[in-house]
């Protein structure tokens, strides 16, 4: 009688530390690699160009435009206290004291970690959906937030971690 061998035997075993030894870094890491694995999304590389609120409009928006051609731009609303943390971070104003975002990014930097990248993934009823891409000592982990969150926090990395938008949203919009 023979028997097969258990799943724990047919698996190759890897420790969390030989898993983030294996990691690249977001430096090494291209925009394409930078999508999730399951999902066939095309991602594209955005710049922040501004915030800005016009008396005119319900609410601030900030402004998104593709780094390579075509070119596209993308507005997206945010709120009063999101635009400000956002103008803060784009242009690198600290506060008095740490807000909310600066302590999010200071204990991220001293846990190790590096938001990698933030992805602007979907638009339902008109709220535009992101994810926080973070590498960590023990692998990636990738985390569901507001787009508002998801920039503040790529762009007051020591470097700035890509802003990616799902081209679908870029075909829409």
């Amino acid at each position: 009688m023979t028997s097969e061998p258990s799943q724990s035997e047919t698996d190759e075993q890897v420790s969390p530390v030989e898993a983030a030894s294996d990691v690249e870094t977001a430096s090494d890491v291209g925009a394409a690699d930078l999508a999730p694995a399951d999902q066939a999304a095309v991602f594209r590389v955005m710049s922040v160009e501004s915030v800005l609120y016009e008396l005119g409009d319900a609410s601030p928006e900030v402004h998104l435009m593709e780094s390579e051609a075509p070119y596209r731009s993308l507005s997206i609303p945010l709120g009063l206290s999101d635009a400000q943390a956002l103008h803060h971070a784009l242009y690198g104003v600290a506060g008095r004291r740490p807000s909310t975002h600066e302590l999010a990014t200071t204990m991220l930097a001293r846990l190790r970690a590096d938001v990698i990248a933030a992805r602007i993934v979907r638009v339902l009823d008109g709220v535009f959906y992101a994810e926080l891409d973070v590498m960590t000592p023990h692998g990636r982990e990738v985390f569901d937030c507001r787009t508002s969150d998801a920039l503040n926090l790529a762009l007051r990395q020591r470097v700035p971690a890509p802003v990616l938008c799902n081209e679908e949203i870029l075909a829409q919009y």
